[in-house]
């Protein structure tokens, strides 16, 4: 299983973009945090903006459909595509993020 960490700089836009990673069926969950305050590099100096942070739980074979689906569906010019791959998951749980996204 991986977890996939984006940012989004509206609840709107992270609810629109967590519903349509869903019905495309890329991932199994979603997860919507509530704002945070991200300090990063942009355009010659050090920016900060308060964003929204998905957590999105997939499976390997999903991971390059999915990052193509955020590039062409996000708002940022680079949107934050982060995964990392869990070293431990309940069965059940990946049984069943895998019969979701195996059907």
């Amino acid at each position: 299983m991986l977890v996939i960490f984006t940012t989004i700089h509206s609840i709107d836009e992270a609810e629109n973009l967590a519903k349509q990673i869903i019905e495309a069926k890329l991932a199994a969950c979603v997860q919507i945090l509530p704002p945070i305050k991200s300090y990063y590099f942009w355009e010659g100096k050090v920016r900060n903006d308060p964003e929204y942070l998905l957590l999105v739980k997939t499976i390997e074979e999903k991971y390059a459909e999915l990052e193509a689906f955020i590039n062409k569906n996000h708002s940022y010019d680079v949107p934050e595509i982060v995964a990392v791959s869990s070293e431990k998951v309940s069965q059940k749980y990946l049984a069943w993020i895998n019969e979701f996204l195996q059907k």
